[in-house]
């Protein structure tokens, strides 16, 4: 083999792998890296860490790869660390890589040195190394870049010595894992038997459905054996279309109220979800008595944990293919549809509901939702249907910051429109990320509802008898010249006569090629029904 250095060997291995599009934060720790940057690459930069890996978490889910995020020693992993944990619970696939000091200075403490660098982003990383020699550098990244693509995908980490990169080191040859695994045919052909003699199945999809892309396998399941179709709590990416007839709704994170919405149904598969992701303490026990359990998932560590059910480790799409073949045809009466509210024909004010009900008769049916604003993301599972698979994203893991970013890297993926709908307080945690939006004209039209506040904690704190919740009012924030001043055109509405037309702007007004747009809304204040569903 040709010897050449750390940095040709990376630069070849990422291009073999397709990640030509780095985001990142540079530092003094990383600049070796970038010498005679490659032509064919892209840098997108971040105006702060926990936006780079929130744009490369979009980017990664909208190209199905593995996205390479450039961090800056310990400052820049820390303050990544909020926007690892969610690509980490997302099971998003991302190469972290962290500059550390010279080999020759670690041992004396220098300026920007790392103490023990993998021990950092522990526990939400899949892998973390630092390698023993330079020349390892290449061949430690390509492992981390199958670990990151090997089911359940997830973030992996590399802590890389400045001077590293200027070393000599041997090419490294890309090569291919197939991951896809799947249960035994026993499992699966008990789990058949369970289905063909049951009397009123479900199935509760999770996000793995989308981050497999098995969504035409879970529906063929559904319509078989006509089961009701549920989405797992606060799942970060959509999984069955939500206008078809079979489809129930949104379990919700309380286990008292979860295990009501499963109790009519005798049998549930569980697919690509935890099932039991709580965010209020309740005393009820998981599920109600009579209702059997069967869960499938990639991740053997999520199946010692479940507290019920009996769990097939496999990934979803053989499991479902084979599954389906096996089980019989079924004649049973399918549930009922769920009943959808009434649109507002009218209002005094603009409240959330009037203002999803126009986005959504606006919103192309093939247009890409991305969501983190938690006070209201009720009314808009309620009056925001999504029915394709990969058409929804949010945070499933609760770390703000992470929606305007994601949208951002989302619509730098493949440059078709994203809209990304926004709380005020969750805007705030990101909103450098418009720079980026701006800069590189990334099509995203940003909705802010601005209700004064952090609703959502506000809400919960009603649940508990905690009223009011003090550092929970943030009024006073002119989110539309703050994004102008980024650069990036923006409008704003507070009454009901303004919004269709802002919305026009905004939403149907603005093609792939238009770049950036944000609309600021003054919406009135949620009522504390959180975690409360409008349909069961």
């Amino acid at each position: 083999m040709t010897t050449t250095t750390v940095r040709e060997a990376t630069v070849g291995l990422l291009r073999d792998t397709g990640m030509t599009t780095v985001f990142g934060n540079p530092g003094s720790t990383e600049l070796r890296m970038f010498r005679d940057w490659p032509d064919d690459f892209e840098y997108v930069l971040g105006l702060q860490e926990a936006a780079a890996v929130g744009m490369a978490a979009g980017h990664a889910l909208g190209t199905g790869r593995a996205a390479f995020v450039s961090l800056h020693s310990a400052g820049g992993v820390g303050n990544a660390l909020g926007a690892v944990f969610n690509a980490y619970r997302d099971r998003v696939p991302l190469v972290i890589v962290a500059g550390q000091q010279a080999r020759s200075l670690i041992q004396l403490r220098p300026f920007l040195g790392v103490d023990e660098p993998t021990r950092f982003p522990r526990p939400y990383v899949k892998l973390s190394r630092q390698p023993e020699r330079a020349a390892d550098v290449p061949a430690v990244l390509a492992e981390a870049h199958r670990v990151a693509m090997t089911h359940p995908r997830g973030p992996v980490f590399v802590s890389v010595p400045e001077d590293d990169w200027d070393a000599e080191a041997e090419p490294v040859q890309h090569r291919a894992v197939r991951a896809d695994f799947t249960a035994s045919p026993e499992a699966l052909a008990a789990l058949a038997a369970r289905l063909d003699a049951c009397a009123r199945p479900a199935l509760v999809v999770g996000p793995g459905v989308d981050d497999e892309s098995a969504l035409p396998q879970v529906l063929a399941l559904a319509e078989r054996v006509r089961a009701g179709v549920w989405i797992s709590p606060l799942s970060g990416r959509s999984g069955f279309p939500e206008s078809h007839p079979l489809f129930q709704g949104f379990l919700p994170p309380v286990a008292g109220q979860l295990a009501s919405r499963l109790a009519p149904y005798d049998v549930v598969v569980a697919l690509g979800t935890p099932v039991f992701t709580y965010h209020v303490p309740d005393d009820a026990p998981p599920l109600a008595p009579g209702t059997e359990l069967f869960h499938l998932d990639p991740d053997p560590a999520q199946a010692a944990w479940l507290p019920t059910g009996t769990s097939l480790v496999t990934t979803l799409r053989p499991a479902l293919t084979q599954l389906a073949a096996v089980v019989r045809e079924s004649g049973r009466e399918p549930p009922p549809p769920r009943v959808r509210p009434e649109p507002v024909t009218a209002a005094d004010r603009l409240t959330p509901e009037l203002v999803l009900d126009e986005l959504h008769r606006r919103l192309p049916r093939d247009r890409m939702l991305v969501e983190e604003a938690p006070s209201h993301r009720d009314v808009l599972h309620a009056r925001v249907p999504v029915d394709r698979s990969g058409g929804f994203l949010t945070t499933g893991s609760g770390a703000l910051g992470w929606g305007l970013p994601l949208a951002v890297g989302r619509a730098l993926a493949d440059r078709r429109r994203v809209v990304c709908v926004l709380g005020d307080g969750s805007a705030m945690y990101s909103v450098q990320a418009l720079w980026t939006a701006v800069r590189h004209r990334a099509p995203v039209t940003f909705v802010v509802l601005d209700n004064g506040g952090y609703g959502a904690v506000r809400a919960l704190g009603r649940r508990i008898d905690i009223d009011p919740v003090p550092g929970t009012d943030i009024g006073g924030i002119d989110f539309a010249g703050l994004a102008a001043s980024f650069g990036c055109p923006a409008d704003r509405a507070e009454r009901p006569d303004d919004l269709g037309k802002a919305l026009d702007r905004a939403v149907s007004g603005l093609g792939d090629e238009d770049g950036p747009h944000l609309l600021h809304l003054k919406v009135a204040g949620t009522d504390g029904t959180l975690y409360e569903p409008w349909a069961r």
